[in-house]
């Protein structure tokens, strides 16, 4: 049976939703379990029960500091090694994202799970295209961001997650392989096109202080979006690779009219 962490979740739900479309043996696991899933709360080890689990799909506890995210980890990786897991699947970051603020806790896990004895795959997910959307801006009509003219090989969740559900469906061939899920370059101007308007670049002082007054960002969250934004404008996150294709087996989804289905809606101007 594989199971899938976090099931709740964005990515997770679509790795499951695509295991149980394909027949495959699959629960999913959350802190608040539907109807047939596992209660899973990485934060009480106790919870954490993996017996009977063939493959274990690990999806990233992220949303919190350091700490406590590689602590989660920790205890799920425990809990595979003492269950008998036989085999796990980690969304983790890109290898071009080591600059990004929340790239620390990636790779901890990945060497975690690394020395820990069980047969492992190691997917390691572009940003979503759909966060890149997310984090566009309107100011006067025009699309705004800090990622200047950088482009970034941001990728549709649903790809990442049929990406993770072929490898977890059969994993014995992807035994100790690294893969870099990456898709076709694209700027913020190409979303702005798309959406038949201009793209305004400001600066990453002027974005940073935006993200510092905006209201619901955790303390973490401002550093974490601004070095997404960095990343981008200076190039470190605009190449490349075809791992994601060779797992899908056909072209990826255009990440351009993902990221424009996921900006924001412009506010209807005062009257």
């Amino acid at each position: 049976m594989i199971l899938v962490t976090g099931a709740r979740g964005q990515l997770a739900s679509r790795v499951l939703a695509r295991l149980l479309d394909r027949g495959v043996p699959a629960v999913g696991g959350s802190r608040s379990p539907a109807a047939g899933e596992r209660r899973l709360d990485f934060d009480d080890p106790g919870s954490i029960d993996l017996r009977g689990v063939s493959t274990l799909v690990l999806v990233s506890a992220g949303y919190a500091e350091d700490d406590v995210v590689i602590a989660r980890h920790s205890a799920v990786v425990d809990a595979a090694v003492r269950d008998g897991v036989d085999h796990i699947v980690y969304s983790s970051l890109a290898g071009a994202g080591d600059h990004l603020a929340f790239a620390l806790a990636h790779r901890v896990t990945e060497r975690m799970i690394r020395s820990s004895g069980v047969p492992w795959t190691i997917l390691r997910n572009g940003l979503y295209a759909e966060l890149i959307g997310s984090l566009l801006t309107w100011d006067d009509g025009r699309l705004t961001s800090a990622f200047g003219d950088g482009a970034v090989a941001a990728v549709a969740r649903d790809d990442l997650a049929a990406a993770a559900a072929t490898v977890a469906t059969d994993p014995g061939p992807h035994r100790g392989s690294t893969y870099e899920l990456l898709g076709h370059p694209f700027t913020a101007s190409d979303v702005a096109e798309r959406l038949g308007v201009q793209h305004r670049s400001i600066s990453l002082a002027d974005a940073r202080q935006r993200l510092l007054e905006s209201p619901g960002l955790l303390p973490f969250q401002p550093p974490m979006l601004a070095s997404i934004a960095t990343s981008i404008r200076h190039g470190i996150l605009g190449d490349p690779h075809p791992d994601l294709e060779a797992l899908l087996g056909r072209p990826a989804t255009d990440p351009v009219g993902v990221a424009a289905a996921s900006a924001p809606v412009p506010a209807a101007p005062e009257t």
